[in-house]
């Protein structure tokens, strides 16, 4: 049994996972925005986007580097050399900028949070979007490796 495709899967479950997260978390915030303070709907969406990030959108984030770092670790020491390859510092850039926005999206939430008014629904409807096509260039990346 090769332990590589084992983390392979094991990644690809937490990118999942992260992805799912990450679009719904800023739709959370969004319905908390829609209410007070205070009212049910808030408190209840506040506790809904807590909950969800600190048992998946947190975990997700950490085992998908793990694993990633992981599977490359094993590529090269049997000899691979997938780091070498022009496609993988592509997906490398674009899997920064999707981690990028995970801290980006748990700074928002915190103001939201905090209510201090800085953050608009309008905002986080644009932002919501950006992880995922992040994501379809990473599958692009690593299914076509185009270059």
């Amino acid at each position: 049994m090769d332990i590589y495709l084992w983390v392979k899967a094991a990644h690809l479950i937490f990118v999942v996972a992260l992805m799912a997260g990450l679009l719904v978390y800023p739709r959370y915030k969004i319905h908390q925005l829609s209410s007070r303070p205070g009212e049910p709907l808030f408190e209840t969406m506040k506790d809904a986007s807590n909950r969800l990030k600190r048992i998946i959108l947190n975990p997700s984030i950490i085992l998908v580097w793990v694993f990633g770092i992981l599977m490359v670790y094993l590529d090269y020491s049997g000899g691979g050399q997938l780091y070498l390859q022009p496609w993988f510092h592509a997906k490398l850039l674009l899997v920064l900028g999707i981690s990028g926005f995970h801290g980006y999206f748990i700074t928002l939430g915190k103001r939201v949070d905090a209510v201090t008014g800085t953050v608009q629904a309008r905002t986080l409807r644009m932002l919501n979007e950006v992880p995922f096509i992040l994501m379809i260039g990473v599958v692009i990346l690593v299914i076509v490796r185009p270059f």
